[in-house]
This record gives structure tokens, sequence and C-alpha cells, in this order.
């Protein structure tokens, strides 16, 4: 294998794909991205066995071939390589070795066969649909937040993506919990999607897809089976098992009689819970929130630290009530609404919260309270 390609174009294409590779291994292999050179291109692939990311680039084939070199080893270099230069890279596999040119750097590095790397395993999938990049972004934005990071409950790892019916009219639903807080976003149903199975997308797939969805502006084109799920666009494929687990019934935590409905402006209180949760513990971030009237008091006491108060004027229909929230939990879901109100819609001081944003009715939140 011989070719050469331009710096720019192959740290691009390196920087898709090496970001899947685990920093330790146990299967050497899997340290490697594999490197096909043909027909005017090279394609870099790389895997963890779950998840898998081909991308291709446009280079100046001397010899065709394919190779496997150390992932992060090889986009290190290419990363420090001066900008403009053009990359010679070749590769025998008598010797076991890659050689990388540039200027008047040369770089040998030890490569495996080609036939030890995994097979793609980038065969068609059934349901096929097409959605556009910017309703893919919001769905990823507005739900990953609440992704369980527990492993024990591996089937809350994921986004649970569905095709339902809301008010009368199909969408697509995307929902995540860790049990404390849930996000549920929908969006219109793309055509072709309206038998689309109910499954649950690794947060692993969900972070490395958001990454690559950054640098386009085209369609992403979806497809999927009950155990794999494919993502095309631009000269990149990313495909992913599945969590294989049952979703909860997350309607039945969604509370249907909060009475208490109270408007904010959502910066003002985002800015006052950040300062006023510098004093709570790192352990619990609790703070403690009093609303009478048109007023709400936010407080949080530390042992350590001392206490904080801050009063915000506020538009409340109900009775008063004292309720305390994890911080983090509250800036999360503060961060995802881009109006400038939030509504917090409770019950009393036990009950699930829900929170929307008033201008915009595609995403829910629900807040477990925490005693305070």
């Amino acid at each position: 294998m011989k070719l050469t390609i331009e710096r720019s174009a192959l740290l691009k294409s390196l920087a898709h794909v090496q970001s899947v590779v685990e920093r330790r291994n146990t299967i050497p292999i899997l340290s490697n991205v594999l490197m096909e050179a043909k027909d005017g291109k090279l394609s870099l692939t790389a895997t963890d066995m779950d998840l898998t990311i081909v991308d291709q680039v446009g280079a100046t084939i001397v010899e065709a071939g394919a190779t496997t070199a150390p992932a992060h080893t090889f986009y290190d270099i290419v990363r420090k390589l001066p900008d403009g230069s053009e990359v010679e890279v070749s590769a025998n596999p008598d010797t076991a070795q890659m050689t990388l040119k540039a200027g008047r750097s040369t770089f040998t590095l030890q490569t495996l066969p080609r036939e030890d790397f995994p097979a793609s395993g980038m065969a068609s999938l059934p349901q096929v649909f097409g959605v556009q990049v910017s309703e893919l972004k919001n769905l990823i934005d507005r739900t990953r937040f609440a992704i369980s990071t527990e492993e024990t409950r591996y089937y809350l790892n994921g986004i649970y993506i569905h095709a339902t019916e809301a008010d009368g009219t199909a969408v697509l639903r995307a929902v995540a919990t860790d049990g404390h807080r849930l996000a549920r976003f929908e969006m219109p149903l793309p055509e072709g999607a309206e038998n689309v199975p109910g499954v649950i997308v690794p947060r692993k797939t969900v972070n490395e897809l958001r990454k690559l969805i950054d640098e386009t502006s085209n369609p992403i084109e979806v497809s999927l089976s009950e155990t794999k799920i494919m993502f095309r666009f631009d000269s990149t494929v990313l495909s992913s098992k599945l969590i294989d687990g049952t979703f909860p019934d997350y309607q039945r935590v969604i509370p249907s009689g909060n009475d208490k409905s109270l408007v904010l402006d959502c910066k003002t209180f985002s800015s006052a819970v950040d300062r006023v949760s510098t004093i709570s513990t790192e352990k619990s971030r609790a703070v403690k929130i009093s609303i009478d009237g048109s007023t709400m008091t936010l407080s949080a006491n530390s042992a350590e630290n001392g206490s904080a108060v801050e009063v915000l004027e506020i538009s409340y229909e109900g009775t008063a009530l004292d309720i305390g929230f994890n911080s983090r939990y509250l800036l999360d879901i503060a961060q995802q609404i881009e109006g400038d109100s939030a509504e917090f819609l409770m019950a009393d001081a036990a009950s699930p919260t829900i929170v929307r944003d008033s201008a915009d009715n595609s995403a829910l939140y629900v807040l477990m309270p925490m005693r305070v």
C-alpha cells in the first residue's frame, strides 16, 4: 500500500474514527485503525466491537492495499505535523511496518495484518428514514444529559427512541432517565419511520454521533433493526449495536395532576441557582426553593461552608410551597431551555416536578425533589 494525502484531510478523517478506540485494550487489533486504499480513496475504520465508524477521504493512491496501524499514535503524529504538508504513507506486509513521511520527518509504526481486523458488519438494515441534522442535534442535546451512568441498570445507559402519537400527531420520541430526572423530546415523525421499533441507543454511540454531526449540514440517513442502528452522512458511516433490554414505562413517571404553576425567567433563575449552590455540599448539591406569592427564595446551607440566600420575582399560581432539588440537575435542565421563560408544574414537596420551555412544547423534563 502506498499513497499521498493532504495532512488536513487525513487529520480530519482520523479525528472522526480514532475516538472510538479505547485507550486500554486486551485485544491488540482493537487498538488499531484499519486503512484501505483503492480507487482514489483512503477508507479508515475503527471499532470497539459494539460501535464502528468508517470514514472515507480522497487520496492519491500509488499502490492499492490495506493495513492496520495504532490509532492514537497515528492520530498524534498527523496532528503534530506542520499545516499544509503532504503526507506519504506506505506499508509493507512483509515487514509488518508502516512508514509516514512529511517534509523532513519520517515515522515508522508497527502494523497488524488486515485479516485480524473484525468485519465491519455494514449490512443494510430494514428500517430506513432521513432526518435533518438540526433535528438530530436537538434530539440528542435535549435528552442525553439525563442518561444514566449506573452500569447495573444497563437498560438506562442510552436514549430510548420510538415512534408514537402525541395529541393525534405521529411523532418520533426520545426519552432518557437516570431515575432522578427524565428528559423527553418529540419531533414530527420522519417519512419511512412509521414502523420503527422501540430501541435504546447506547451513551457512547450518542456522544460519538453528536461530535460527528457537528461538521455537517446535510440530512442524515438512519437505518435500524431491532439489534443495530446505522447513521450515514457525507463520507462517514457510524454503526452500533443497540442495548438489549427493556426500557421502563416512562409514562408512569410523568405526573398528570400537578396544579401549582410557576413561571420564571430561566437565565436569571439559572444564574441564581449556580450562585447559591456554591455553598451546598459537593455530595448532595441541595438547594431549597421556598415559594410564596410572587417571590421565590433560593437557599443552601452547609456545616463547612455557611449559608446562601437569593430572592427572585416569579409568576406563581398556588399555595406556598417549600421544595428541594439537586442544583446540578436544575442547571442541566435550565441549559436545555432556549426560550426566555421556564414553567414548573408542581404538586407538593415529595412529588415529581414537570419543567417545560414556555415557548416550546417539543421537550418535557421531570425532576424528582430531594429532602432539604
